[in-house]
């Protein structure tokens, strides 16, 4: 006869000091802003009007538009991005006014968190969890747990919660996380995850309804963001091959579904393969009805930094 199945009780889960940790990424090893006077117009210039070379001027051409326009420009990430040192750039688009909202999964979250705190991030998952211990850093989980339940109380959506919490510790390494520039700049950063994908829900901790309330909040955030798009909006997916391109496709149907006309606009993804939900759910599907969609392939620690410099030139 078939047992009956009880959820494993977590209170005497045990933690571990994040200082303890060793990591795989550094703030040391970041990209840098690039610099003013640098001008790569005329290697934009210089490429073949074939394919992929014909694409990227087009993109850098859209993103410039949307920007003089005041169009939305969304950026939705994996967590790689953040451990490829990238976060750098994307804060100088930010603060420039380029970018206008970010979207991160819960990978992205966590990795920024740690770069504000320590200045590190990406443990050793081979290591940590031959012992039981991967995932189960003490700072991690509490705080951001902690920052999630008070959102959940307060009706904040996680990302601006994050955020709020690196900036009122005066976290060391702040300079460096999307989180914290969100908050300074006044950008929504949303955040969106799967219960159980994300260390954090390892944690005694973890509640997870809030932690689905404070996602959902976020949705209908980016949904309303999505609203922005129509008339020459970008919206870039820069490495989730899963979360965002699904999350992206529903809060599409719920901004037409409600009577907004998102159709001409610019949707681009950048990852290290070509993968299916990038390709559907962001380049094909959603600019069928008008726009244009961009596949690039390559790794991102390439990739991000030519896209970034490329729309400074031509600022």
């Amino acid at each position: 006869m078939k047992k009956d199945l009880k959820p494993i009780d977590m209170s005497s889960v045990k933690t571990y000091p994040l200082k303890d940790r060793i990591n795989k990424v550094s703030v040391k090893d970041f990209a840098t802003p690039p610099d003013t006077r640098v001008d790569l117009s005329q290697y934009i210039n210089s490429l073949p009007k074939i394919l992929r070379g014909t694409d990227f001027s087009e993109l850098i051409d859209k993103i410039v538009t949307a920007y003089q326009r005041e169009k939305a420009i969304i950026v939705m990430m994996g967590g790689h991005v953040i451990k490829c040192g990238l976060s750098p750039l994307l804060i100088e688009l930010a603060e420039r006014g380029v970018i206008t909202g970010f979207a991160f999964n819960g990978a992205s979250s966590i990795h920024d968190f740690e770069i504000a705190l320590i200045g590190e991030t990406s443990e050793d998952v081979s290591a940590y969890l031959q012992t039981g211990k991967f995932g189960m850093w003490e700072e991690t989980g509490k705080l951001m747990n902690e920052a999630i339940q008070n959102a959940a109380d307060t009706g904040f959506g996680m990302g601006e919660a994050l955020g709020k919490k690196l900036v009122e510790m005066d976290a060391p390494y702040n300079k460096y996380s999307l989180l914290a520039a969100g908050i300074r700049l006044n950008i929504p950063i949303t955040v969106h995850v799967a219960i159980g994908t994300d260390i954090i829900h390892q944690h005694p901790s973890a509640n997870g309804a809030a932690i689905g309330e404070t996602s959902f909040t976020d949705f209908r955030l980016l949904t309303q963001l999505v609203t922005e798009l129509e008339g020459s909006g970008v919206v870039l997916n820069l490495g989730s091959a899963v979360i965002l391109p699904e999350v992206f496709l529903k809060a599409l149907t719920i901004a037409r579904n409600l009577g907004h006309t998102v159709t001409h606009f610019t949707a681009a993804d950048f990852d290290m393969i070509q993968q299916y939900r990038p390709a559907e759910n962001v380049v094909k599907r959603p600019t069928e009805m008008g726009g244009k969609g961009y596949s690039f392939t390559g790794h991102h620690e390439l990739m991000i930094p030519l896209l970034v410099h490329s729309i400074l030139s031509r600022l």
